[in-house]
């Protein structure tokens, strides 16, 4: 039986230093694991979706793993390790 492949995103906004930390730290963390990270400007969702930006957007960077917030300010890499390779069937790295 395969296991599903996780979805992890960034919410994030312009000019936003942390996130650009995060998007990099998150982009070595994924890529080990051969998954993309998706990035989403929660200034720019908040045209269609309000409800995003007053959520998370006082405490950005976000990480969402399959929708559901992971951590914030800063990547938690050995839980998100750890939970990838959950995922993936095999021990953390």
């Amino acid at each position: 039986m395969t296991n599903p492949t996780p979805t992890v995103t960034l919410l994030t906004r312009a000019g936003c230093g942390m996130c650009t930390i995060a998007l990099t730290q998150l982009q070595t963390i994924c890529g080990d694991f051969g998954l993309p990270v998706h990035t989403v400007d929660v200034d720019e969702a908040a045209v269609t979706d309000p409800a995003l930006r007053a959520e998370y957007g006082d405490r950005l960077p976000v990480v969402l793993l399959d929708g559901r917030e992971h951590s914030y300010f800063d990547v938690d890499e050995p839980r998100l390790r750890a939970d990838l390779s959950r995922f993936a069937g095999r021990d953390g790295k």
